[in-house]
């Protein structure tokens, strides 16, 4: 799981019962990993961000400051990695780059990016239960942190 601290928040008009400081996190997890559970008195759901309910205070902003934070660090790290498992094809790959930004990306030029910025390498395995042909698996080069500050490949 991928947890770095967001933002404290902290303006004095952002709750009507008194001062509160908010300091945010934002974690990151593969759908291979079981989904975070709340405590006992909280009624916690999974939501879409373009389909948010109506949330207390200033909540929905501070989950629109964390994308804001998610999309920009797609462009100088390797965060879009942390939503996969350790081996995945490049349809999930893109998949997840594609739920973050919020908009489709061309497959042919997202492909080329990734290939030559030499970020990820075959893994020499298949991905089969699906639908048409067999996928080949890839993983990320952790040695490659250099070439993906240096590419910003999606930017």
């Amino acid at each position: 799981m991928f947890l770095e601290q967001l933002y404290t928040f902290g303006d004095p008009r952002r709750d009507p019962r008194g001062r509160v400081v908010t300091v945010a996190y934002f974690a990151l997890i593969t759908a291979a990993q079981p989904p975070p559970r709340a405590g006992d008195d909280a009624e916690a759901r999974w939501h879409a961000m373009p389909r948010l309910p109506e949330l207390a205070f200033d909540h929905k902003q501070i989950l629109a400051y964390a994308l804001r934070r998610l999309r920009y660090k797609l462009e100088y790290t390797a965060v879009g990695f942390e939503l996969l498992t350790d081996e995945f094809t490049l349809a999930e790959l893109q998949a997840a780059y594609e739920i973050i930004l919020d908009e489709p990306l061309d497959k042919r030029n997202f492909r080329r990016r990734l290939l030559e910025a030499n970020v990820i390498e075959e893994t020499g395995k298949y991905r089969s239960g699906q639908v048409g042909p067999r996928a080949q698996l890839y993983r990320y080069r952790t040695d490659a942190v250099a070439e993906v500050k240096a590419r910003r490949l999606f930017p």
